[in-house]
């Protein structure tokens, strides 16, 4: 950074720290990237988001970065937000529209329901019948601990291993690594892994509780 950059790419708290210690400028800053903007601009972030672009936004200046937002859950509130950092004349690009249940035509969606106590021998059927023993397969979990027990449940016949944040981020791409390449079928994993992951050939998503 101090040679001269062309692209930075980093977290809110990461970009205010270096700011702070004065190790970055952003006063010459041409385009601006926010991405899940949704997340970013929630309570969580948006103190740090404005702080950062305080540096590089004057007020109804039209020699602003040019910002670009991206995001697949856009709120209303998130275009109000927005606003202030957008020019006049911004663009709205929606992919999806009123057609808020979208989805890809090739994708079959199950509902099954069932007594919690009997979830994990549940999810070990569902697992046999639509992936089998060569399918790949991610189950999304609500907690760490829901997590760990069943990848350690013997009614998933597969070899299986759990992805959620208590697990060190080397351990992660471990796990992610072993996945892609097909040593082990089965990933069952937190929201951790819900944004951002590239894994081709999923045979079978299993969501263990309606997602909230």
């Amino acid at each position: 950074m101090r040679s001269g950059i062309d692209i930075l790419v980093g977290t809110p708290g990461r970009i205010k720290d270096h700011l702070q210690s004065g190790k970055l400028d952003l006063t010459k800053v041409k385009h601006v990237v926010l991405d899940e903007v949704d997340q970013m601009l929630d309570m969580g972030f948006a103190e740090q988001v404005e702080d950062v672009l305080r540096v590089a936004y004057k007020k109804d200046s039209e020699d602003n970065p040019q910002t670009l937002l991206f995001s697949a859950t856009c709120p209303h509130w998130v275009y109000d937000v927005a606003k202030k950092y957008m020019k006049s004349r911004y663009e709205q690009i929606d992919l999806i529209g009123k057609r808020t249940q979208k989805a890809a035509t090739t994708v079959e969606h199950l509902a099954i329901e069932c007594h919690w106590s009997q979830r994990a021998a549940v999810i070990g059927d569902v697992i046999q019948v639509y992936s089998g023993s060569q399918g790949r397969t991610i189950v999304f979990c609500e907690t760490k601990k829901e997590a760990n027990e069943l990848a350690l449940n013997a009614s998933i016949k597969q070899d299986c291993q759990s992805l959620h944040g208590d697990i060190p981020q080397k351990q992660r791409e471990i796990t992610l690594k072993g996945f892609r390449n097909g040593t082990f079928k089965v990933l069952v994993a937190t929201n951790v892994a819900a944004r951002g992951l590239d894994i081709p050939e999923v045979d079978l998503v299993v969501q263990s509780s309606p997602p909230k």
